[in-house]
């Protein structure tokens, strides 16, 4: 039920031009010129898996090209169809094609049929790059200089219909799993739109939080923070608790909700739905280890998922942890910055400064001692050494992006000792003239703070060994199934004083 279903007042008005203006100074908006160019990408993309499947039915001897009743059709989810995406944003589509038409033999590949292929042989695609083995598949790409991520949703029918409601309980049916949890992009995008009142309220609202989350260095679910589903949940839910409230009204309540919740009292935005179509949900009763999620972030698009499973000790202790061990968790004391900050800003008279709400956390001053990785890449007979080399360059970003993926289990593993804070952020160097020709070098970086004895609280813990956790990492992450020789991640202990200057 509503909290309040209070009007909104005439400073709250006030207030929300005050904060429409800071995004706009903030550069959140594209272009007009940019939107309509996304527009053209997305309905060329359209009309290029339409060509693509009746290609594919050619191939498979289903009868001459553009005479089978066969069809496909492109889908957008995440930030782009939440109408909160800025200049530059990458769009998450998905495309859904008939049970003839396969991922595996398809949707990738570099035969004539193939859609990876058709793309490829497109002058405006560049930077073409199949991830075929992660949890949810992906073409990456940009078409036209439009960053697109491409999924593929396998359907059990034979022909997609043009007018498909993807929000259909019934379009799971016979599905896989990939195509269920690409299906699911859109469909909780959509469901998650239709619980609240004001789409253009919950839109404002959702950019302050995105852009409040990544200035704190709290946007990634990958190293076990929340990313954008996790925060559009949140933001929405807000949403229905204060119906009628407008955009500063919805960024304050926020902040004063999320500080004081409950955790790991889950965050739901509907009823779950059961046995449906079969499918597993989120529901600790049945599955005990949904009950050891510290922080449930419900979806509400069937079927339910906690979409913040990354969620780790550090990044949210539990609150009986915070108590034994006197620690602050992070993600809780930075909804308590937030509500501070809100409290005072809105207590000032004149224009509202919502530019303090958005200031950077001063990470890289903030901790004594880090941990710094390194990830580079060294000549060998399986990497090339020119930096302007195509492939060194792919070979460097899939490395680069498979030990992100993996900071999540170093983060597990080092929190036993000592309280980390990860950078989600990969952090590059500036390259000048005279690192022409040297590999490019990614580094991340997470603050440490050692953990007070129990029996002495406040107290200094001995010195830690962190050695053997580290190890451990760097053996899970050398395991990389693509592994080649010279690619290599270095993981060192670093003082605040001897941090590299580009991070100061």
């Amino acid at each position: 039920e509503p909290f309040s279903r209070a009007p909104p007042t005439t400073k709250d008005f006030q207030q929300t031009a005050d904060l429409e203006l800071c995004l706009r100074e903030q550069g959140l908006y594209e272009s007009n010129e940019e939107a309509v160019l996304r527009e053209e990408v997305l309905g060329r993309l359209d009309r290029l898996v339409k060509e693509w499947v009746q290609r594919v039915c050619a191939w498979l001897g289903l009868g001459e090209f553009g005479e089978v009743e066969t069809n496909a059709k492109i889908f957008t989810f995440g930030s782009y169809r939440l109408g909160v995406h800025g200049p530059g944003a990458d769009i998450d589509t998905l495309c859904v094609g008939p049970r003839h038409v396969s991922r595996d033999l398809h949707f990738f590949g570099t035969e004539e049929h193939c859609l990876q292929k058709m793309l490829s042989d497109l002058p405006e695609v560049t930077e073409l790059q199949p991830v075929v083995d992660s949890f949810v598949p992906v073409i990456k790409m940009k078409f036209s200089g439009v960053s697109i991520d491409l999924l593929y949703a396998q359907l059990a029918t034979a022909v997609v219909p043009e007018n498909l409601d993807v929000g259909a309980i019934s379009t799971l049916r016979n599905a896989d799993d990939k195509s269920v949890r690409s299906l699911n992009g859109c469909r909780v995008t959509d469901t998650l739109l239709n619980q609240v009142e004001s789409i253009e309220t919950f839109r404002t609202a959702l950019r302050v939080i995105k852009l409040w989350a990544e200035r704190r260095g709290i946007y990634s679910n990958v190293v076990g923070y929340l990313g954008g589903v996790n925060w559009a949940i949140l933001v929405a839910y807000t949403c229905k608790l204060y119906p009628c409230g407008i955009a500063s009204v919805i960024v304050d309540r926020f902040f004063k909700v999320f500080a004081r919740w409950p955790w790991p009292t889950p965050i739901m935005l509907r009823e779950i739905e059961h046995d449906a179509m079969g499918l597993q949900v989120w529901d600790p009763r049945i599955n005990p280890r949904d009950s050891m999620h510290l922080m449930p972030i419900i979806t509400p698009a069937y079927p339910a998922a906690n979409s913040s499973y990354n969620v780790s000790e550090s990044t949210l202790a539990a609150m009986k942890a915070r108590t034994q061990l006197h620690q602050t968790c992070l993600l809780q004391e930075e909804f308590e910055h937030g509500e501070k900050v809100c409290t005072r800003i809105l207590a000032e008279g004149g224009l509202t400064k919502w530019h303090k709400l958005l200031e950077p956390v001063p990470f890289f001053r903030n901790y004594r001692n880090y941990l710094q990785a390194r990830l580079f890449l060294t000549p060998s007979q399986f990497i090339p050494f020119a930096t302007c080399c195509f492939m060194h360059c792919i070979l460097q970003e899939a490395w680069d992006g498979w030990v992100h993926s993996r900071l999540r289990q170093l983060v597990m593993r080092v929190e036993p000792f000592v309280t980390v804070r990860p950078w989600p952020k990969a952090i590059f160097p500036p390259r000048g003239p005279e690192a022409a020709g040297q590999p490019r070098r990614c580094f991340y970086f997470m603050g440490l703070k050692k953990k007070p004895l129990p029996s002495q609280p406040g107290g200094r813990a001995s010195s830690v060994n962190l050695n053997n956790p580290v190890q451990e990492f760097k053996n899970q992450v050398m395991g990389y199934l693509s592994w080649k020789e010279g690619m290599h991640v270095l993981i060192t202990h670093q003082m605040q004083k001897a941090l590299p200057s580009f991070v100061l």
